[in-house]
């Protein structure tokens, strides 16, 4: 394995890559808001919410298992992840 291949195993292995993933979706949920703040466009933030939360849980689930936690923890992620997920589809059932 070259040095290269080696820094990328570690940037997945150490879950830095997830962590990346989580801040670019935070990034994006402030510009979608600002977005339609500023011109009445797009998603509403209380809409992107319940979709955020639920990939960001399932990522900290994936980092969890990328880094050696306890199984426990990783089902606590999980857990959450379903929760906001059926939050998310009850409201958009509403509707």
């Amino acid at each position: 394995m070259s040095d290269g291949e080696a820094q990328i195993a570690d940037f997945f292995a150490n879950g830095r890559a997830v962590d990346l993933v989580l801040f670019l979706m935070l990034l994006e949920g402030i510009v979608l808001a600002a977005y339609h703040r500023r011109t009445g466009r797009g998603v509403a933030a209380r809409d992107l919410l319940g979709v955020l939360l639920a990939g960001a849980f399932l990522l900290l689930a994936l980092r969890a298992a990328l880094t050696g936690a306890r199984w426990n923890w990783i089902a606590v992620w999980l857990v959450a992840g379903l929760a906001a997920h059926l939050v998310d589809l009850a409201r958009r059932w509403r509707k």
